[in-house]
Order: C-alpha cells, then structure tokens, then sequence
C-alpha cells in the first residue's frame, strides 16, 4: 500500500459519524475563511476611516454588520467542507433572520432609518431644528434615536422612523434669517408715522442687517387697531437677540413719537 493509498484510508476514517477528511478539510476552511476575514475587515475599515463625510455611529454600524455577514458565509463554508446540508443551514439562518426581523420591526424601522439620516444628512449636529413640533438644538444623531437640547435645558430623544417620516425645518441650514414681527397701532395715528417709527427702531439694532433692508408696513385692519408688519433679516445666530431687542426697541420709539399701542376695546355711541 503506497503512500496515497494509506492517506486515502485515514482520510475514511469516521469520527463521529464525519469522515475525517471532511474534518481536516473544514479546519483548513476555517483557518482560511478566518485569515480572509480578518483581512477583509481590515480594508474595509481602512477604507471607511478615510472617508471624513461619514458619520462615526455609521462606520462603526457598518463595520459590525460586515463582520457578521462573514462569520455567517463562514460558517456556511465550514458546514459544506465537513459534508454538512449547507441548504439546511441557509434556511435555518433565513428563518432565524425573518423571526428577528419581524420581532425587533419597530427597532429595524429606527436602524435604517438613522442609516437615511446620516446619509442624507437633512441635518448636522448643532442645527436648530423643528421637528414635528419638537424644537431644539441637535445635540446627537445615533443610530436609533436623535437626541435634540431644548432651550429648557430638556433632553429630547425622538425615535429615527418619527423624524423620517416627519417634515422637518432646519433653521440653520442657512447663515442669514428672516424675522417677521407684529405691532398694533391706533387708527388714529398717521400711516408714515408709525412706519417711520417701525425703521428707526430697525435702525437702532446694530445687528439688522442693511442687505436686505428693513421694511414696514400694514398688515391688517383690525376691529380695534391697525396691524403692521416690520421685517428685518438679522444672521442665524442673533435671531432671538435681534427679536427681543426690537420689540423693547419699538415700544420706546412708540413712546418718543407718540404713537399708541392700542389693544382690543370696544367703541359704544350712545345717541339721544
């Protein structure tokens, strides 16, 4: 008996019902499938360090789901080599995957949907931004939640599938902003007096902006007063400054100019 034919004969050998060919093959299998992966982890988190747009929670998402997708062909490969029904093993790990994926639905949900927003990106951390009514500072975009600072000093967690699926208004996403505000005058005072009044107070606040440049004018007729508009543009950050700083603005050059703020009455005539 040659050599080939002793080699034949202990490669037949049964070890618990597995030849023991297929068990030194499943070893050599695994030994390389490991040496593969760990290679291919490498590069792939090589090449997702290199790329600075994307997010941190991301990368590390990503990379952990490369891993399991190769422990999973893996164990496949090791399962054909040892003579094994890899179609078995293909349809338990189906099973197992559907049963998970209908169980944690509402997590998944969350999950690609934060995959979506780092992304797209409809948002940065830092933005100030509206969310279904929820208002805030962005404070950090995870991979199931994002967590928004209130000026209550409240954190707010609102689940990734809401902000999805919700409208959302980024008020940072541009340097400069529009401010609209609301002033009631009597319908006895003149027209260009009250507007006059409106500008010099736009023009005390240093941080208006002069490009575009203020206006204002009447908005409504209302049952008690006269309604008028004064719209400013101010930068992003100085838009709550500018805003407060007006309204004491123009109610101390109402006083100087004699205009009044009027507020709802109601006017009886009474005729013999």
């Amino acid at each position: 008996m040659d050599l080939l034919e002793k080699l034949q004969a202990l490669a037949d050998i049964h070890v618990g019902g597995i030849q023991l060919g297929n068990i030194l093959s499943a070893l050599l299998a695994l030994v390389i499938c490991l040496a593969a992966s760990r290679t291919l982890s490498g590069v792939i988190r090589r090449m997702l360090g290199r790329s600075k747009k994307l997010d941190p929670t991301f990368r590390g998402f990503l990379q952990s789901t490369v891993r399991i997708l190769l422990w999973v062909l893996t164990a496949i490969i090791v399962a054909d080599a040892l003579g094994l029904s890899t179609s078995s093993l293909v349809a338990v790990v189906s099973v197992v995957g559907l049963a998970l994926s209908l169980s944690i639905q509402n997590v998944m949900s969350n999950v690609f949907s934060g995959i979506t927003l780092l992304i797209t990106k409809p948002f940065a951390v830092g933005d100030y931004v509206d969310i279904s009514g929820k208002t805030g500072t962005v404070k950090q975009v995870g991979i199931f939640y994002t967590v928004l600072d209130t000026f209550e000093n409240m954190q707010v967690s609102v689940p990734n599938a809401d902000v999805t699926a919700a409208s959302v208004i980024n008020y940072s996403a541009e340097p400069v902003r529009r401010l609209d505000l609301t002033y009631a005058a009597s319908y006895d005072d003149d027209t260009e007096t009250v507007r006059a009044a409106l500008l010099e107070a736009a023009g005390r606040e240093e941080r208006v902006l002069t490009d575009p440049a203020p206006m204002a004018a009447i908005r409504e007729f209302g049952p008690s007063a006269v309604s008028y508009a004064l719209r400013v543009w101010c930068r992003q950050a100085d838009y709550w400054d500018v805003r407060f700083s007006l309204n004491e603005l123009v109610r101390d050059t109402f006083a100087r100019r004699g205009v009044r703020m009027t507020y709802e009455h109601l006017n009886v005539h009474i005729q013999n």
